[in-house]
């Protein structure tokens, strides 16, 4: 079989394209011309080849479109760079099949398949999964090893050390400009990498520090919520209105369960938060109604669930070993579950997980268009305006500092500075 007619599987291209380094306009355009590539492989119920590549690219140039062709030459060198799937056999007998990203967001490579294709990957994957780390946090770290295992080329990611490591993280700050959170992920990703996945000790890595960066965050007034909050309706409001009036995260949000709202004590428990943290914050009292409304559709849809056989939902690792049916009980439901089923990534098993992360964002993006607030508006904007406003209100920071779940009141202090009334309150000259 010729290399044009190889069948080629890239399930990670979305990760490796994020981890580039394009401008975000060439990123999108990239993102666009891949989808609709992939989209035709899913109309032809063909794999992914450049034979095909090179026909959709005919057709694409003949209608006077040429944003394509960068676009599909960076997705096969990049997937013949990470080497996902190392394919020679002939199509007919693996039977390759190219998922759109828009399906794989519901129904994504169970990892019982995605093994990973270089050595490196392999091991890391094993190590990953060994630990009992979140396919969230395995994607996250398979991305930067790959884009540590291209800075290394032509070496092996086997014959790196702490010196590589820290050139790299050093390019990532000096270079590249990132942030110190994006280098400190990279950094967590690359010691696992080695010193779990491929069983290299570091020792003391030497690199250079991305400069701190202090950011004030977005935060909508309360007539902003409310906007904002109107042009929501259903489930999507509560979850809105929920993340605002109890100060969660967006994960936070959405990994709720039932037995996490405490309605009779207005309290919410967050279990496994950020550093996998519990905490309780409160419970607004006006979203009883709201709440109430939704155990009970929640409790038609568990009853639907079970009556089908379906799976129960995910548990943590510990939990699905001690109590294995403890995912088809009532009060470890998801309080906001997805509308369909779908293949669980790890286990392979089909099952309703919770709301999308990015099904949620979209919709409060969208809602803060429709109420015309000029702010850039994501989930987490709900969380800060639950901390300024509290503050505002005359709440005391240590209690804020409980609710919010940070460890140290110093991460707390920010939003003083975007308060009504910041410092002491001071007027401007223009206005005396």
């Amino acid at each position: 079989m010729s290399q044009e007619t190889h069948p080629v599987s890239f399930p990670t291209w979305k990760t490796a394209l994020r981890s580039e380094g394009f401008p975000v306009a060439t990123r999108a355009e990239h993102e666009r011309e891949i989808l609709g590539f992939l989209h035709r492989c899913k109309v032809k119920r063909a794999p992914a080849t450049i034979m095909l590549a090179r026909e959709y690219l005919a057709e694409q140039e003949r209608q006077g479109a040429n944003g394509a062709r960068p676009a599909l030459r960076w997705f096969f060198q990049a997937a013949r760079r990470t080497a996902v799937v190392p394919v020679t056999e002939p199509v007919a007998v693996r039977s390759v099949r190219v998922v759109p990203a828009s399906a794989r967001a519901t129904t994504p490579l169970p990892a019982v398949q995605d093994q990973g294709g270089a050595d490196w990957e392999r091991d890391l994957i094993k190590a990953a999964r060994t630990a009992g780390h979140l396919w969230r946090t395995e994607e996250t770290y398979r991305g930067w090893a790959a884009r540590f295992a291209r800075f290394l080329a032509p070496r092996s990611p086997y014959a790196a050390g702490a010196e590589d490591v820290a050139a790299f993280l050093t390019r990532l700050a000096v270079e590249q400009r990132a942030s110190p959170s994006t280098q400190k992920q990279a950094l967590n990703a690359l010691v696992f990498l080695m010193q779990e996945g491929l069983h290299r000790q570091l020792g003391e890595i030497d690199f250079r520090r991305a400069a701190p960066q202090r950011r004030m965050p977005t935060v909508l007034s309360r007539d902003e919520c409310k906007r904002l909050f109107a042009e929501l309706e259903g489930t999507s409001r509560l979850m809105a209105e929920l993340a605002y009036g109890a100060g969660l995260r967006l994960m936070e949000l959405l990994r709720l369960r039932v037995h996490h709202v405490d309605v009779e004590r207005n309290a919410l428990i967050v279990h496994g938060g950020k550093g996998d943290k519990d905490r309780v914050t409160v419970l607004p009292m006006s979203l009883r109604p709201a709440l109430e409304k939704q155990m009970t559709r929640l409790r038609e849809l568990f009853a639907k669930d079970r009556a089908e056989g379906l799976a129960g939902v995910w548990l943590p690792e510990g939990l699905a070993r001690k109590y294995q049916r403890a995912g088809e009980k009532w009060e470890w439901q998801w309080l906001f579950p997805s509308r369909e089923a779908s293949v669980d990534p790890v286990s392979k098993v089909r099952r309703r997980h919770h709301v999308i992360d990015t099904t949620f964002q979209r919709v409060i993006t969208r809602a803060a268009a429709a109420a015309k607030i000029d702010k850039r508006v994501t989930p987490h904007v709900l969380r800060h305006s639950f901390a300024t406003h509290l503050l505002d209100g005359g709440a005391d920071i240590r209690t804020v500092q409980e609710l919010l779940g940070h460890e140290s009141v110093e991460t707390t202090q920010i939003y003083t500075h975007v308060m009504q009334k910041p410092g002491l309150g001071v007027r401007s000259p223009l206005d005396g």
